[in-house]
């Protein structure tokens, strides 16, 4: 039994470092076009080989994606972006398109490709298409069961990948031409509005303006919404289905979001591959996994025909935790220098989170200000984006996250 690799989205530089420091074994990220997240920060030409260099020097391997499907009239420009990226070490390009594919063979023959989950690669036949024109791995739609992927994997030599947790489409694995008609905003070209996301209503036609609530509550209809997936109590069987990658959705959340899946996922991930056979899953896991902002979690399609799924009536996403503040050095051991993310104040009960499902509570102790040219000045109250210095528990370390249990709250001024 093969240990699959744990795949990591990095929408920036900052999601890059988080993800390596929280474990995962590859990151994916994109350029500054041809790729399904325009909306996400990714990564500039001149930006991209400090990215490979960090995770290369961690032993992360790193792909690129260029997943989306150009037109016709974007085809020179994207030869010149593939011209662009062929000295770069890129471990694989991820690619959808059968002409990207075509082109990034001919400008960078020796270049490994996996193909992405937007070829909507549903049955074993499919992969072992692909597997015909020379694609390295194979992401496997999110529409196929547990039955269905033990059959692709036991029937192809080449790796297949599978999502295990993160936003569910609910078109299939994203072909949805939603955005396009309503915003004209293509999906397909990395440009989705998400209006699965917005609230809708009836209206009657000869009633013009009066609008029917769908919803059971107060908050609004979102008869698009899926809940998130979460495949993490069905790690063990994906892993004896003979899964090559793990991988996780998500390259427009926050950090937040990324270091508490990987760590998760990780510690789960280790301990099943150390002992299959002694393996329990433990549930501080799961209750790790409603801190983050989600909204409500479902395993889709891997026990056949959704049953969970659902809708998800919320107008937001649930949480328990928040992000306050990121270690970016020790200055001592107790001592730390934090970038401040959100609003907390002296006395607050916070709480560590680092790898490895490291965790402790501490309240938050006397705190000073860093400034340019002068002495650290004590604060009661931190405020976004200011640097100070905090106390912290034993055993912290750079790349550690300070949350604060509880939604968010107001400050007096």
């Amino acid at each position: 039994m093969n240990k699959p690799e744990l795949l990591a989205p990095a929408g920036t530089m900052e999601k890059l470092i988080c993800a390596i420091h929280y474990g995962a074994d590859a990151v994916y990220l994109g350029g500054p076009d041809f790729g399904l997240r325009n909306m996400a920060g990714n990564f500039s030409l001149d930006q991209m080989p400090e990215a490979l260099a960090r995770c290369h020097n961690h032993g992360v391997r790193c792909y690129l994606t260029v997943n989306s499907y150009p037109p016709d009239h974007t085809l020179p420009r994207l030869e010149q972006y593939l011209q662009a990226l062929a000295p770069l070490p890129f471990d694989a390009y991820i690619i959808s398109d059968p002409g990207v594919l075509r082109m990034a063979r001919r400008i960078s023959p020796q270049r490994e490709i996996h193909l992405s989950t937007q070829a909507n690669t549903i049955n074993r036949e499919s992969v072992l298409f692909w597997q015909e024109q020379g694609i390295s791995r194979v992401n496997l739609a999110r529409e196929m069961t547990l039955e269905d992927i033990h059959a692709t994997t036991a029937a192809v030599s080449l790796p297949c990948e599978v999502f295990v947790h993160g936003a569910l489409c609910v078109a299939y694995s994203g072909r949805c031409l939603l955005s396009s008609a309503m915003t004209g905003r293509s999906a397909n070209l990395g440009e989705c509005t998400q209006p699965c996301r917005w609230k809708y209503a009836l209206v009657e036609e000869r009633r013009p303006g009066e609008y029917q609530p769908i919803a059971e509550d107060s908050s609004g209809t979102f008869i698009y919404n899926s809940k998130d997936l979460c495949l993490l109590d069905y790690l063990p069987d994906l892993v004896r289905a003979g899964v090559g990658s793990l991988k996780i959705e998500g390259r427009m959340k926050g950090i937040h979001y990324l270091a508490a899946v990987l760590r998760v996922y990780r510690a789960a991930l280790d301990r099943f591959c150390a002992d299959p056979d002694a393996y329990i899953a433990d549930p501080a896991w799961m209750e790790e996994l409603t801190t983050i902002s989600h909204r409500g979690y479902t395993t889709g399609f891997l026990l056949g025909d959704p049953k969970d799924v659902g809708q998800s009536y919320q107008a937001g996403y649930l949480r328990s935790h928040s992000l306050v503040g990121v270690i970016e050095t020790m200055k001592e051991p107790g001592l730390a220098e934090v970038l401040v993310r959100n609003r907390f104040q002296q006395g607050d009960q916070l709480s560590l989170m680092g790898p490895a499902m490291k965790q402790a509570s501490f309240i938050a102790g006397s705190m000073r200000q860093l400034r340019t040219d002068d002495e650290p000045l004590p604060v009661e109250q931190v405020h976004p984006n200011m640097r100070i210095l905090l106390p912290v528990p034993d055993g912290s370390d750079t790349g550690d996250m300070i949350r604060l249990p509880g939604p968010m709250r107001e400050f007096d001024a």
